[in-house]
């Protein structure tokens, strides 16, 4: 089997309940305008963006749900039969959260959105660790924003229904020092972003951590 091997630079995941309430969006968008336009995802996005120091270069974005408050919306107006908001509709798509970072890091640079389900973060790593080949550094970041009314009758991801997880990495020829399986499965976790969440757990600033990602 093929592997790859990727330095994780810097890393930085966020997580809540309900809503994460440690963004500091204010500082980070100074414009209100573009402020209220933002999704959870895009918020969460930039926070995390900001956290690991990386503003311009490809990224790799992942997201089993997607923008599932904005789909939400328009689907409840549907059913009551009122005007359906343009900014959530325009905010629907897969790509609404990156693309919104690269906007204001006025990043030209390549953008990828995978959705794989319980997959979601693995095929982010994959494809992060394939672009890595060109001696790129590159963003590898996933969320999910499940926060609606109602997800409580249907929600089997996890206990927490805000997640974000970033790793800037770049390609190494050094030995392994970390292993997804390395941290206990943890209940309030989904799935779709537990393979980066477990990197981000074993992540240590005083030592070079390096991952083999298999394809």
């Amino acid at each position: 089997m093929t592997s790859i091997r990727l330095e994780i630079i810097e890393s930085a995941f966020v997580y809540a309940p309900q809503e994460i309430d440690v963004l500091n969006i204010k500082n980070l968008v100074p414009k209100m305008m573009t402020r209220r336009r933002l999704t959870r995802a895009a918020k969460i996005s930039i926070y995390l963006s900001n956290e690991v120091s990386f503003d311009k270069g490809r990224i790799v974005y992942g997201s089993s749900f997607g923008e599932l408050p904005a789909t939400a919306s328009i689907l409840n107006a549907i059913s009551d039969k009122e005007p359906i908001s343009p900014t959530h509709f325009q905010n629907s798509v897969y790509n609404t959260a990156i693309s919104y970072l690269s906007i204001l890091n006025k990043n030209e640079e390549e953008l990828i959105t995978i959705s794989s389900g319980d997959k979601t973060a693995l095929n982010v790593l994959k494809t992060g660790a394939v672009k890595a080949l060109d001696g790129d550094t590159l963003l590898l970041l996933v969320t999910e924003t499940l926060n609606i009314e109602g997800i409580e009758k249907v929600n089997t991801c996890g206990q927490y229904l805000e997640y974000g997880v970033a790793l800037k990495v770049r390609l190494s020829n050094e030995k392994p020092t970390l292993k997804y399986s390395d941290v206990d499965e943890d209940s309030t976790v989904p799935n779709s972003v537990r393979a980066m969440y477990n990197i981000t757990k074993q992540c240590r600033r005083d030592k070079v951590n390096i991952i083999e990602v298999q394809l």
